[in-house]
């Protein structure tokens, strides 16, 4: 294993390191104005939600690692104390890329990459018109990390106007994530479309799981099945009766005999395909057919 001390290495690897290991991550395309209200729009991709109540956001603006200077929206930030954060998605993601340029102060963004200034309601930035969900800001507070290249800035933002595109809502009302259609940054020039990747795991905090620790040893040994199989497994609340599992057996006799005399091995397999597939309950019974 590579190990590091980041003071012994270049600012430059080490961001190279930071970004492709800490991935995908969420983009703030972050919408300003400077004191003279000139418009000022870039993505930042050091950015997360951190509170609903208040809704808080935190993005930063690393200070520039060939010259130390700052970025436009930093300035923007701390002078006018007003942000709107727009979010990203695959339709707009090659403009939003095109507006990261480093185009001179004055120079307007939203004009350059072909983005329609939609103006903000309780702020003075305007929004991205194109973008799934605007968030109008007020800046609370501006942490300093460091006044080197590569230093953060952490602009603490709290919501004040949410705007959401009603066609990226499902019959619910709530956010349909494959309609939304996220992207996100990883290291280099890569990104990942969000909705291709999309998996779900049942919050363990909606049931109380057996955990790992109460599978018996025979499975919880097992060379056939992974640690996300027995994450799976360990999530139930009780692991399924012997009634359950007689029953299940008659079943499986009745209509395919031979996986009784299969090896235990083969078994494992067999539940790690049920398990592939979401199906935790029969996975369970086929490990506990005999």
């Amino acid at each position: 294993m590579l190990s590091i001390n980041p003071n012994e290495i270049s600012v430059a690897k080490l961001h190279g390191y930071l970004l492709g290991s800490i991935a995908p991550r969420p983009i703030a395309f972050a919408s300003t104005v400077d004191k003279d209200g000139n418009p000022n729009l870039a993505p930042f991709s050091f950015f997360n939600v951190f509170s609903a109540n208040p809704p808080i956001m935190v993005f930063s603006p690393a200070r520039s690692v060939k010259d130390n200077t700052t970025k436009h929206t930093l300035d923007n930030c701390i002078a006018t104390k007003e942000v709107v954060i727009n979010v990203v998605n695959y339709d707009m993601v090659h403009q939003m890329s095109l507006a990261s340029t480093a185009y001179a102060q004055g120079v307007n963004e939203f004009d350059k990459a072909g983005f329609t200034m939609l103006k903000s309601e309780k702020i003075a930035p305007f929004r991205v018109a194109e973008s799934p969900v605007q968030f109008e800001c007020i800046v609370k507070e501006v942490v300093a990390l460091g006044d080197e290249g590569g230093a953060g800035n952490m602009i603490i933002c709290e919501v004040v106007k949410v705007h959401i595109q009603e066609e990226i809502l499902d019959d619910d009302g709530r956010i349909d994530q494959h309609k939304i259609d996220l992207v996100a940054r990883a290291g280099g020039s890569f990104y990942s479309r969000a909705k291709e990747g999309f998996f779900e795991i049942p919050k363990p905090i909606a049931t109380l799981g057996i955990g790992i620790d109460a599978i018996p040893k025979h499975i919880k040994n097992s060379k056939i099945l992974t640690g996300n199989d027995l994450g799976m497994l360990g999530n139930i609340e009780e692991i399924p009766s012997d009634k359950d599992v007689l029953a299940f057996k008659k079943q499986t006799m009745e209509r395919c005999a031979h996986i009784l005399d299969a090896s235990q091995e083969d078994m494992h397999k067999k539940a790690h395909d049920y398990l592939e597939k979401g199906d935790v309950a029969t996975a369970w019974k086929i490990l506990l057919i005999k």
